[in-house]
């Protein structure tokens, strides 16, 4: 073996079974404060050893290892990467006609990767994606997964469930007009259990249904129930039996407390919850997921969009009361798990939502939870992401200021951003 050449010795281990590993990398970020989303307190002088994509130490005063680069954050405030549970990160609104009619989705697939690098580099290392028409979500989250894209990690609803008519069809227009696309379209039990293994089949890490109407189409309610009670039972039950969860698009109160009662995960919008819909979702731990921010940024800009103004209309209503029941619903205690709706929005203003949440009653530590550890929890991934914590992903990121005494620090002194071990962004 002596006189053998180093790659033939290389060779015979590799065929005999041995593996030869590259040098572990190895990086100790020095952190002046740092949030724990688990027990809702910020601690001092903490340094963070990491070992290729996963958080090995956590501590004051630790011995860094030899090896190991350092990532100076001292005079900087670190926290877990943070999680939106709501976002079409897909794409987002340019001309309302258009949008629906000149677009394919090849279209909308290309331009994908450039609101995905915006999301990570805001801070958002986890998104979940709540709606994509032909799994235009799926494939993208593969290829972030295998490097080919920048961007958070997905987890992806394929496309939206609705019935006949519904929020998720295409409602205003000539019987005569048709958009042909993957059809999610379900009226029944038969069919929704159908759709639901559809979805799952290529490629859905939850199910999205539509369990109200909703503002930003032509159909004419904004709440109205659009699924039986049966019909949801029948959704939950069936996702539930390929292990998945379900998320509900739910404006009015009526279908809120369908939604709920048949075990939905999350409700999302939730703008016209009433009191016995909040007290519901609190007894059987529902989350609510509303997107509180959006609301300014559609009153402001949709009607340059081409946006008809029945829509504009819907919203003023559904906006306004949405961010009044959103206060109730925390002060009831309702679990909150942060989501945006992004993609009604410019992607990368993720975190303006965040002054919101804190304006219509969360605490700063209440509202940095919501994007942490619940959201980890209501996506089911509470193990591997959500906090700063040993064994977990090395999702970190780090502001100038102090979130406690400004929330707003998220969206507009971001400095660095960790996914997996590796830096995606770093002003300094």
């Amino acid at each position: 073996m002596k006189n053998l050449k180093k790659s033939t010795i290389v060779l015979i281990l590799c065929l005999f079974g041995f593996q030869i590993n590259a040098q572990e990398t190895v990086i100790a970020i020095k952190a002046g404060k740092l949030f724990d989303s688990e027990k809702g307190v910020f601690l001092q002088n903490q340094t963070i050893i990491i070992k290729s994509n996963l958080i090995s130490e956590i501590g004051n005063n630790l011995k860094i290892p030899a090896n190991a680069q350092i990532i100076d954050l001292s005079n900087q405030t670190v926290l877990p990467g943070l999680i939106d549970c709501h976002t079409h990160i897909t794409g987002q609104p340019e001309n309302y006609m258009e949008d629906l009619f000149r677009k394919s989705s090849i279209d909308v697939a290309i331009s994908a990767h450039i609101y995905t690098k915006r999301t990570l580099e805001a801070g958002f290392t986890t998104c979940r994606d709540v709606g994509a028409n032909d799994y235009i979500d799926v494939a993208l989250k593969r290829a972030i997964d295998v490097g080919k894209v920048i961007g958070p990690r997905l987890y992806v609803s394929g496309p939206f469930i609705g019935a006949t008519g519904s929020h998720g069809d295409l409602s205003g227009f000539s019987p005569n007009v048709h958009i042909q696309q993957v059809s999610t379209i379900a009226d029944g039990v038969d069919e929704i259990r159908k759709k639901v293994r559809m979805n799952i089949k290529y490629g859905a890490d939850l199910i999205k249904f539509g369990a109200t109407a909703g503002v930003l189409t032509e159909e004419e309610t904004v709440g109205g129930p659009q699924y039986s009670q049966e019909e949801m039972d029948a959704m939950v039950d069936e996702a539930k039996m390929w292990g998945k969860k379900v998320a509900a698009h739910a404006h009015g109160a009526e279908g809120i407390k369908r939604a709920v009662k048949a075990g939905v995960a999350s409700i999302e919008h939730g703008s016209f919850i009433d009191d016995e819909g909040i007290e519901l979702m609190k007894r059987k731990g529902t989350y609510l997921v509303a997107d509180i921010y959006n609301d300014d940024f559609i009153l402001a800009e949709y009607s340059k969009l081409g946006f008809p103004q029945k829509i504009i209309e819907k919203e003023k209503l559904a906006g306004r009361t949405q961010r009044e029941n959103f206060q109730k619903a925390v002060k009831a205690g309702v679990k909150i798990a942060f989501g945006t709706d992004a993609g009604v929005y410019p992607h990368g203003d993720n975190a303006k939502q965040f002054y919101y949440m804190v304006k219509y009653g969360q605490t700063p530590i209440q509202a940095l939870q919501s994007a942490t550890i619940n959201a980890a929890d209501l996506i089911g991934a509470k193990d591997k992401i959500g906090s700063i914590s040993v064994g977990k992903f090395a999702d970190i990121i780090a502001v100038d200021g102090d979130p406690q005494d400004d929330i707003t620090v998220l969206e507009k002194k971001l400095t660095f951003v960790m996914k997996e071990g590796v830096v995606f962004k770093k002003l300094k």
